[in-house]
């Protein structure tokens, strides 16, 4: 059942998916997407696996995300690729989060978008001292997606609001305040955890070695500030708080956020407050799907990968250039029904397969 990019293991009654693309830290391809969801569909019927762990090859990460360089091919050359990609995707994100056997994610290392996709859905998430958990998306013209929005709209008071924002890097125990993981081992100890995760279950082997503690989140010691300042529904408000309180980690996310796309700021800020209200995750990803569609053929997804990853010149020229330029109207449009290319999915809460 394998191939370069997928592993699967089987030890006793666990069900092993590994990610092996450790030069690209395990960038998720469209391949790796569907071998994982075929996987998760044969162990579902299969009476001898109880558990199923997902870890990444190589010591850098589980998993940095989407391919974007493909991504960025795909909208240059308006393809189709992508849509079919984020499609299936998205799907898969859906069904870890209805699997109904156990779901481990160790997320080790770096964990950015995609690969918070393919872990935080899960059951039973570990992360470690290394883990740097990430949506950078506002930084190459997109928005937060694979079900992002729908966690972080979840979290404590408006931490998520300014994680996605900034596109800051969380900690482990940050990750563990904002609601994206549960539980904290040392990396030491994640040849163990496999080991126990065959032989018992998986609850009682993730609690093991954590012992229930954790360090403090340096991110959820920030919330006096953090709170006030991100209450409001306009990122220009936002901003503008940030600026006027006195302290300078606010300061300094005044000026992250307006180094990133105008355009994709407002729509993530959309986005969350409308996912903080949605029914359940499958809801919020067909509407992930219908934003990222369009920022697909919008000019500052694939200006911000340009300038972030092909020429690195981390100098986007985003169009509009400016919030007060991108208006509520230009923001709705993304949000409208794609008609027949739609995303329909199953509820989450209906216990079908999606």
């Amino acid at each position: 059942m394998d191939n370069d990019d997928i592993l699967l293991r089987r030890d006793g009654h666990l069900g092993h998916i590994i990610l092996n693309r450790p030069k690209a830290i395990n960038a998720l391809t469209h391949p790796m997407v569907t071998q994982i969801a075929a996987a998760l569909d044969d162990w579902e019927h299969d009476e001898t696996v109880a558990t199923v762990l997902l870890t990444g090859a190589g010591e850098r990460g589980l998993c940095a995300g989407g391919d974007i360089v493909a991504i960025h091919r795909d909208a240059v050359n308006h393809g189709t690729g992508t849509e079919r990609f984020w499609a299936d995707e998205y799907r898969l994100n859906a069904r870890i989060a209805n699997y109904p056997k156990p779901y481990v994610a160790v997320m080790d290392g770096l964990v950015l978008g995609g690969g918070v996709g393919v872990s935080a859905h899960g059951s039973l998430r570990v992360v470690t001292e290394r883990t740097k958990v990430g949506m950078p998306e506002t930084s190459i013209g997109f928005v937060p997606d694979v079900g992002g929005t729908y966690l972080l709209s979840r979290a404590p008071g408006e931490l998520g609001t300014h994680a996605a924002l900034t596109a800051a890097t969380l900690s482990g125990a940050d990750a563990i305040a904002l609601g994206l993981a549960d539980y904290f081992v040392d990396s030491s100890a994640i040849p163990a955890l496999i080991r126990n995760l065959a032989v018992s279950r998986a609850a009682e082997a993730v609690q093991a070695p954590s012992g229930g503690s954790f360090p403090p989140s340096a991110l959820a010691a920030e919330r006096s500030w953090i709170d006030g300042c991100y209450a409001f529904d306009a990122v220009e408000e936002i901003v503008g708080a940030l600026r006027a309180s006195g302290v300078p980690a606010a300061q300094a996310a005044a000026e992250s956020i307006l180094a990133k796309s105008p355009t994709a700021l407002k729509l993530t800020l959309e986005s969350l407050r409308r996912a903080r209200t949605s029914g359940n995750l499958a809801e919020t990803l067909e509407q992930e799907y219908r934003v990222s569609l369009r920022c697909l053929s919008a000019p500052d997804l694939a200006e911000g990968i340009r300038a972030q990853v092909i020429d690195k010149d981390r100098k986007p020229q985003w169009a509009p250039d400016t919030l007060e330029a991108v208006s509520a109207a230009d923001v709705a449009s993304y949000f409208t029904d794609l008609g027949p290319r739609e995303l329909r999915l199953a509820t989450v809460d209906s216990g079908t397969s999606v």
